[in-house]
């Protein structure tokens, strides 16, 4: 699951595997007598709908979406006011995984009023204010942009912040002149919207994902194109402003370096780095620093090597995110290929800020359930094919999903195999990890799909929201029942890994309307608005506080799993499908939780992962020779893992990142301050070092390049 409103309503707005979801637009009451209807489209295939009409006054919008065997739906009732902006506004139905959804707006009598799963208040109003929804349809941003351009482009919002929206260009589409406009200022990354003559709603797009006019869905490839393009301009200037690169040496001092080798963290020491490698690891650095070297004073903090998420699924604004959280290598777990095929060689020259990212191929089967993603096919020679796309392409692994029939798992391993890809993935509905494993995963993606084995039942289907729901049986579960020791006992055997993704399991399973979730509470008050709203929510039914408990119990039982499973000498791969980069932080202290020190975590997500995907020679540890990919934070993690989430500096890609920087840039307030850094007055590889020093005040990025 990707939670993506986390940061992006572009490229899947609102949650996973829904890129740049829809919204349908009216300009009054009176002008949607006929239905209006959005086709929805991910990965070249239509996944849903929306639909609006006039009945009675009110417009009645219904909203349904099918996607990997789950997807929102749910129904609106609106009364727009003689500005078009909604007097009344109720949603009710289910979210993404079945949670309930039940929310109200209403303004009368100089007063609004709302409730959502996350809040609820009142406050005096002269004229009906815009409220933004927290359970949003399409419709919706066809409502905010034309709200916001009446307003002369920015309008205050409930229940708080400030909505902008600017145009970006016209476009001509089957005869009409369509205006582009970009929305800003509540979630984390804008949203598109194609507006015609009349500002109704044609289309909602971002790079990998759109919502189109109901019998326009052949200009969906075009819109995608321009979404990609426009998120790419926006990304590419904050990499500019973000990324600083010096031609000489960089001397980081007054550090203690952590050892993930040895678990220790050293003595005072300087780490020297000439762009994009480590060349001195100096104890006991006492000596005056060389004049020509750029000197950043590491204030007695720790420098770590740069962490691993191994479930991701990259969209263009999450390297920005990771980096900022001191991720430097991430393992993309599925995406639209044409996106990722475009987008690695962009990262790689350092255009498109972002980690290391080794891909795995998404291979799915065809069903009702199918996930949008890489592959989906219907035939074994079909999938044989696929894999050797992927091979031919350089992709470490092939990541298998839920529809995927499990007869073909074993010759795909094979030819997998055959050219030097590993296997990993979802445990295929109908089947069983043990068999899984068997028929040659190296990996289990998820601790849900390991224990799902455990406590499932002969026939019943994980290719619907059950994959999650069930999970409340594990609270029942004996960690000492045969089945468990049989499935442990086989990994150790087969040397299996476990992709873990604890902390989308806690989210998912521990997550409550109107509560700030203990995982969330270090940094949503960061956040925008919109992102903290939506996290405080209920993904699943909660019918009553005995299956609340029974949730709770088994997400205990699931971080007793984690131990059992460390203890047992299985291999865990710190993964949380998200792409916030901060959930890898929760991931390391869930880790801690089950029983890892804090040191052992922090090699968890550094030096083993780096092990895991054959780059511990390269990647992992503070050595000299070894690639710069590291952090600096102010604490001692190897005694409170919480203190990764304060990451002063980063290093990566031969450029030196400032998360504070990054943060502004996304409009998120930052966690740590800067280090101090001293350019150098006289260096010997850059001949203006003035002009380095002007552009490092003002936020430049290529410190002493083209000849300085």
């Amino acid at each position: 699951m990707i939670d993506r409103r986390c940061h992006s309503r572009s490229l899947p707005g609102r949650f996973a595997l829904l890129a740049g979801i829809a919204a349908l637009g009216l300009g009054s009451a009176q002008s949607a007598a006929a239905a209006q209807r959005l086709s929805i489209i991910a990965n070249g295939e239509i996944t849903g709908s929306v639909s609006a009409e006039e009945k009675g006054g009110r417009i009645v919008v219904d909203y349904h979406v099918d996607n990997n065997g789950r997807g929102p739906k749910h129904r609106e009732e609106i009364v727009l006011g003689a500005d078009g902006v909604p007097v009344e506004w109720s949603v009710a139905g289910t979210s993404l995984m079945g949670g309930p959804v039940n929310e109200t707006f209403r303004w009368a009598d100089g007063k609004a009023s709302w409730s959502s799963q996350a809040d609820h208040g009142e406050r005096a109003a002269a004229r009906a204010p815009l409220y933004i929804l927290n359970d949003d349809s399409p419709w919706a941003e066809g409502v905010y942009a034309r709200a916001a351009l009446a307003a002369g482009g920015t309008l205050p919002v409930l229940p708080s912040g400030e909505l902008r929206v600017a145009k970006v260009q016209t476009l001509a589409v089957r005869g009409e002149e369509l205006t582009v406009y970009r929305l800003d200022g509540v979630a984390l990354s804008p949203s598109y919207v194609a507006l015609d003559a009349q500002r109704n709603l044609f289309a909602s797009f971002g790079p990998t994902g759109a919502a189109i006019r109901a019998g326009a869905e052949g200009e969906a490839p075009r819109l995608l194109a321009l979404g990609q393009r426009l998120e790419q301009d926006r990304i590419r200037q904050i990499s500019a402003a973000t990324a600083h690169r010096f031609k000489g040496p960089v001397r980081i001092r007054n550090v203690h370096v952590f050892d993930p080798v040895t678990g220790k963290r050293g003595p005072l020491a300087s780490v020297v780095v000439l762009r994009d490698r480590i060349t001195q690891v100096v104890e006991g650095d006492s000596a005056p620093p060389p004049a020509d070297q750029v000197l950043i004073d590491g204030a007695g903090g720790t420098v770590f090597p740069g962490l691993h998420d191994m479930h991701s699924h990259t969209s263009l604004d999450s390297g920005l995110y990771y980096l900022a959280a001191g991720v430097t290598q991430t393992r993309d777990m599925g995406n639209a290929n044409a996106f990722l095929q475009d987008l690695l060689p962009r990262i790689q020259t350092g255009e498109i800020a972002g980690p290391h990212i080794v891909p795995a191929g998404f291979l799915e089967g065809r069903s009702p359930y199918s996930a949008r993603h890489g592959f989906v096919v219907d035939s074994l020679p079909r999938a044989l094919e696929a894999v050797r796309w992927y091979g031919d392409r350089g992709y470490r692994e092939i990541k298998i999903y839920n529809s995927f029939n499990p007869d073909w798992v074993k010759p795909v391993a094979v030819e997998a195999r055959r050219l030097g890809m590993g296997v990993t993935g979802h445990v295929p509905a109908f089947a069983t990890p043990d068999r899984a494993i068997a028929d040659g995963y190296g990996t289990i993606a998820h601790i849900n799909q390991l224990m799902l084995g455990w406590v499932l039942k002969p026939g019943e289907d994980t290719r619907s929201p059950l994959r999650l729901t069930a999970m409340a049986r594990a609270a029942e579960l004996d960690l000492r029942a045969p089945q468990v020791r049989r499935t442990v006992a086989l990994m150790k055997r087969r040397g299996t890994a476990l992709d873990t993704t604890a902390m989308i399991l806690e989210r998912l399973m521990l997550s409550r309307a109107g509560e700030v979730a203990e995982a969330d509470a270090p940094y949503l008050s960061h956040m925008p608005i919109g992102y903290q709203r939506f996290r405080q929510r209920s993904f699943v039914r909660i019918a009553d506080p005995q299956e609340d408990a029974r949730y709770r119990k088994a997400f205990e039982r699931l971080v007793e799993t984690l131990g059992l499973l460390h203890r047992s000498g299985i291999r865990l791969l710190p993964g949380t499908d998200d792409g916030t980069g901060v959930s890898v932080h929760r991931e390391l202290e869930l880790y801690v939780r089950a029983g890892m020190t804090p040191a052992q975590a922090l090699r968890a997500g550094s030096l083993d992962a780096a092990a895991y995907l054959g780059q511990d020679h390269d990647r992992g540890s503070i050595a000299p020779g070894k690639l710069a990919e590291l952090v600096l934070v102010a604490g001692d993690p190897t005694t409170d893992i919480s203190q990764v989430r304060q990451a002063r500096m980063v290093m990566a890609g031969g450029a030196i990142y400032y998360p504070a920087e990054i943060y502004r840039a996304l409009g998120i307030k930052p966690f740590a301050q800067p280090p101090a850094v001293t350019i150098p007055a006289n260096p010997m590889e850059n001949t203006d070092a003035t002009q380095g020093l002007m552009l490092f005040a003002a936020g430049g990025h290529d410190h002493g390049a083209d000849g300085n």
